[in-house]
């Protein structure tokens, strides 16, 4: 799917500016899918470039975490006709509620929106490891890890970017005065 980055710019999910990511690092450029949500055909067609990835792999459930994927996560597992699941956290920790369980042996799917550090792809497959499921892959909107993360993680996404990070106390955006904005929804870092 080669208009992804045209889809977020009309939606304004793709943003310029001084960021800090979830990761705690910071950025020049921000992907706020968040702003997709907002029009149903668009998410569809998202999902459905997705779902074309993810058709030649056996699994019976998607898992997303809240906040941020769990629209996506259902569009996804409806384009795939898939069972449905999220994790959130509770006390700071992501868990598996609502009374979701996974059998032994289950095939699953993360979804995401946008991935850096995987961090909260690491938190989800932790949340669902008393289960004893097998993740077979991950799929995502917009795929930030450079590679760095193949040979732990098999993600499928519709954009790969190749992100400009920094550590916050190296980041030239601060030395120069640009306003930080932190838009994702974790607390923290």
């Amino acid at each position: 799917m080669n208009n992804v980055e045209e889809l977020l710019i009309q939606a304004k999910g793709l943003l310029k500016g001084h960021f800090c990511l979830t990761s705690g690092l910071h950025s020049d450029t921000y992907f706020q899918c968040a702003s997709l949500y907002q029009y149903p055909k668009i998410v569809e067609k998202l999902a459905f470039g997705l779902g074309e990835q993810l058709k030649n792999i056996e699994f019976d459930t998607i898992v997303a975490p809240a906040i941020g994927a769990v629209i996506f996560g259902y569009e996804v597992s409806r384009q795939t006709d898939k069972r449905n699941l999220f994790v959130e956290r509770k006390d700071g920790v992501m868990a598996l509620r609502r009374g979701y369980s996974l059998k032994k042996g289950e095939k699953v799917v993360i979804i995401e929106d946008v991935i850096t550090t995987a961090r909260t792809i690491f938190e989800t497959v932790e949340a669902i490891k008393e289960f004893d499921c097998e993740v077979v892959g991950v799929g995502c909107i917009v795929d930030r890890t450079q590679g760095k993360l193949d040979d732990k993680l098999k993600i499928y996404s519709l954009l790969k970017q190749s992100p400009i990070t920094y550590d916050p106390k190296d980041c030239p955006l601060c030395k120069s005065g640009v306003e930080l904005v932190k838009p994702g929804s974790r607390v923290g870092k």
